[in-house]
């Protein structure tokens, strides 16, 4: 909104058809010419360098340099969010492009503790309840696609910006829906990314398909040109499921070549393979048989040898370390092999240090996950005016961190849970289904957090005082709040028991900084929580 903002940053967003509406929807921005603003006006308000530096906002162009320099200067913004509404990181774009060629067109924020880039979507706090409403998640390549699909209406968009797909993008999406369609650029890098991402999203389990635009279009200029019906009608048309996609697009590629069309459906055969369920297995193998108009055993074969070849390389593999490439993050799946008492007493320690918030949160979902939160003032968790149900909150939350609940039965019961709520069952539906399963330790769960209404630890609950729905907006986000507080408190014991053993230098001074931070942390969220004044 500065001079600045308004002559350069805003003129470029209109000039790109974006209302102000939508400028203002997105937090889209303008980071001035000036290479100090942010760093200025960050330690002004009190924020520390360090914070700074962590985060990506801002860099010191040396080792030794004590001045903080802007990592966005002279650039576009487009802000990154969350599942939850949380802006995560910036992707800054220069209007200079095509005038220098030292000048990068998009510098994207560095990864840090509240960003990791191949967990991200740009788009999916707008989109999420859109994507779950149609059933089906349109999937592109960069933040103005996703602007003008969304400001066209269709608003089931996301993109990978500033990465290749990666499978926790397309987990995150699955949390939504099963169905993806890809709607990248028609050019050669286009294609081969669609043909790679149909693979990865049958591996997944999900449903792939594709649409091009017309020669000359991306979703970015076809939905400034089209109106909603339009857009529509045209992915009605021309959308094509994945596997006869890849196939049609290899087949001219191999030509009349005998041997590259083997080669081909070797390939199809081993992307089929990669399909977890059998019985869509046997339907490609069916489809791809007819299609080429040979036998569908020797499709099988071949779908069965490379299952086979797939599960002894991973069996063979060498088991990642935990510890090394996930330290003091979720905790680690369950070993297949008995765990050391070590390990053993880890994961009794961090059980205990869960328990009561894991429980609180488990307790929310099975009493209250339909329910309806109705925001009205800004927080971490939420904007104004945002609607979301009390599972679906919670749920975003913990996504945000990938986070995964430590007791076994608890981990059980959610995912059972959630299993049944994409389904669209009702509260009373998903409950009863939990009680009668097959699987005792969901039901005791689900008997012991249901029964008489379970007591949450966060208040003493009076009807006389306040509607229930009143009441969690209130104290669902400080049962998150404190789920996050004994995360930390956890991480900071892990930490202070690790640097009572012999580390070198390099890791005693590395985990001291973590300490830091962490103690950081807890106080910040203490504050939120009112245990502790500013």
């Amino acid at each position: 909104k500065s001079g600045e903002g308004r002559a350069v940053g805003y003129q470029y967003f209109r000039s790109r058809g974006l209302l102000d509406e939508t400028i203002e929807k997105y937090c889209l921005g303008w980071a001035p010419t000036s290479r100090d603003a942010l760093a200025k006006a960050a330690k002004e308000a009190g924020y520390k360098d360090e914070y700074l530096l962590d985060t990506g906002l801002c860099t010191k162009w040396e080792e030794n340099d004590e001045t903080l320099h802007d990592r966005f200067y002279d650039r576009v913004i487009f802000p990154v969010h969350s599942v939850s509404g949380r802006v995560i990181a910036f992707g800054g774009r220069t209007l200079l492009s095509g005038k220098t060629d030292k000048i990068a067109k998009y510098v994207n924020s560095k990864e840090s503790e509240i960003y990791v880039k191949s967990r991200s979507l740009y788009g999916i706090w707008f989109a999420k309840n859109e994507i779950a409403r149609q059933d089906r998640c349109f999937l592109l390549e960069g933040y103005l696609d996703v602007l003008s699909m969304h400001q066209a209406g269709i608003l089931n968009c996301v993109a990978s910006s500033g990465t290749s797909l990666t499978e926790d993008q397309i987990r995150i999406i699955k949390r939504f829906t099963q169905n993806i369609t890809i709607m990248y650029d028609g050019d050669s890098a286009g294609l081969h990314a669609a043909i790679r991402a149909i693979g990865m999203i049958l591996k997944e389990g999900m449903n792939p398909r594709v649409v091009f635009l017309p020669d000359g279009d991306d979703p970015d200029s076809y939905a400034r040109k089209h109106t909603v019906e339009e857009i529509r009608e045209f992915i009605a048309a021309h959308e094509q499921d994945g596997i006869a996609f890849k196939t049609d697009l290899m087949l001219s590629e191999a030509g009349d070549d005998p041997l590259k069309k083997a080669q081909l459906i070797n390939e199809i055969a081993d992307t089929v393979a990669d399909i977890p369920d059998a019985i869509k297995r046997q339907v490609y193998v069916d489809t791809v048989a007819r299609r080429f108009g040979i036998e569908a055993d020797i499709i099988q074969d071949r779908v069965r040898a490379t299952r086979e070849k797939n599960a002894r390389e991973r069996h063979s593999a060498p088991r990642e370390n935990f510890a090394d490439s996930h330290a003091l993050a979720a905790p680690a799946p369950a070993p297949e092999t008995a765990p050391s008492r070590e390990e053993s007493r880890a994961a009794r320690q961090e059980k205990s240090m869960l328990d009561g918030s894991e429980r609180e949160l488990l307790g929310f979902i099975l009493q209250d996950g339909r329910s309806l939160l109705h925001f009205e003032s800004d927080s971490d968790f939420y904007a104004p005016g945002q609607e979301q149900t009390v599972a679906e909150f919670i749920d975003a939350a913990l996504a945000d961190d990938d986070i995964h609940f430590a007791d076994p039965a608890y981990e059980a019961t959610y995912q059972a849970y959630f299993e049944l709520y994409d389904m669209g069952k009702t509260q009373e539906e998903i409950v009863l289904a939990l009680l009668n399963g097959e699987n005792r330790a969901v039901a005791a769960v689900a008997a012991d957090l249901c029964e008489n209404k379970y007591t949450l630890t966060v208040h003493n609950f009076s009807d006389a005082l306040t509607t229930r729905d009143s009441w969690l907006v209130t104290f669902v986000p400080k049962a998150i709040l404190a789920y996050h507080d004994s995360r930390l408190r956890l991480q900071q014991k892990q930490l202070l028991d690790r640097l009572t053993q012999d580390l070198s230098p390099e890791q005693t001074v590395e985990d001291m900084k973590r300490l830091s931070r962490i103690n950081d942390m807890i106080k910040t969220v203490n504050i939120k929580l009112g245990r502790l004044k500013k």
